[in-house]
């Protein structure tokens, strides 16, 4: 059994870290042409043909079900922890002194400043989808529905999926995620969504994380984000304040 592993979720080739501690995963493998040097992630145990609509998060489900690890990650092609290691990446030796200090490790929380957690996600994709997971989470998990309000009203929090995990915090986690994010699933419309805004369940189980840290006292260190490629910082905010006041939805990543 490896101590640590970080699934690097990417849907195409691209530059990986060469630590030990990385394990590039193909996100959305079924169907396609393997791609040299990764994982598959419709391999084992999977949920590889429903990346369209849960994102990164078929990849995290098959770490959960077929990778044998102490502590398992998630990162992203693009979005890694921030290091001292290759392009600025977290390093095998700075993740064992993270996990040291706590049994999770989270990015540092994104604000939004001018706007709640839910009301970003109404301006720049569809709110009704924040409801439906209201829906879900009062009938499988209504314990943690107070959580969840809080969490929503909040300008904080921490997004991507991202996260290393002890394993039983993780099989925990994903053990109640999951059924949640399958029924969210069966109750969304999909028929007008464009490919982007098809990403919903991926999109609204980033705000889930927070809610399960918080109600279980789940103890983690932060550690910033290191974006990978070109970033249009101008782009984004346009993109923002057309969201939040001109009613634009994004059509796209930045």
């Amino acid at each position: 059994m490896s101590r640590t592993r970080i699934i690097v979720a990417s849907h195409a080739p691209y530059w990986m870290p060469s630590d030990e501690l990385y394990l590039p995963v193909h996100a959305g493998a079924a169907g396609k042409e393997t791609l040299p040097g990764f994982q598959r992630d419709d391999e084992g145990e999977n949920i590889s043909d429903r990346n369209a609509r849960y994102s990164e998060l078929t990849a995290l489900y098959w770490a959960w079900k077929n990778l044998d690890a102490e502590y398992i990650g998630l990162a992203h092609y693009r979005r890694h922890f921030r290091g001292a290691g290759e392009r600025g990446t977290l390093t095998s030796a700075e993740a064992e002194r993270l996990l040291a200090r706590a049994p999770v490790i989270l990015p540092r929380k994104r604000n939004y400043y001018i706007e709640t957690v839910e009301s970003h996600y109404a301006h720049t994709a569809d709110g009704e989808h924040i409801d439906i997971l209201r829906e879900v989470v009062a009938e499988l998990a209504p314990e943690y529905a107070e959580a969840l309000e809080r969490r929503l009203a909040m300008r904080t929090t921490h997004i991507c999926n991202m996260f290393v995990m002890r394993r039983d915090i993780l099989d925990a986690y994903c053990a109640w995620l999951f059924p949640i994010l399958d029924k969210v699933d069966a109750r969304i419309d999909y028929a007008s969504l464009p490919p982007y805004h098809a990403r919903a369940v991926g999109r609204v189980a980033e705000y889930l994380l927070d809610v399960w840290v918080d109600t279980n006292g789940i103890a983690y260190v932060e550690r910033s984000m290191r974006i990978l490629g070109s970033r249009h910082l101008v782009g984004r905010v346009r993109a923002f304040l057309a969201a939040k006041f001109l009613g634009r939805k994004y059509d796209g990543n930045f």
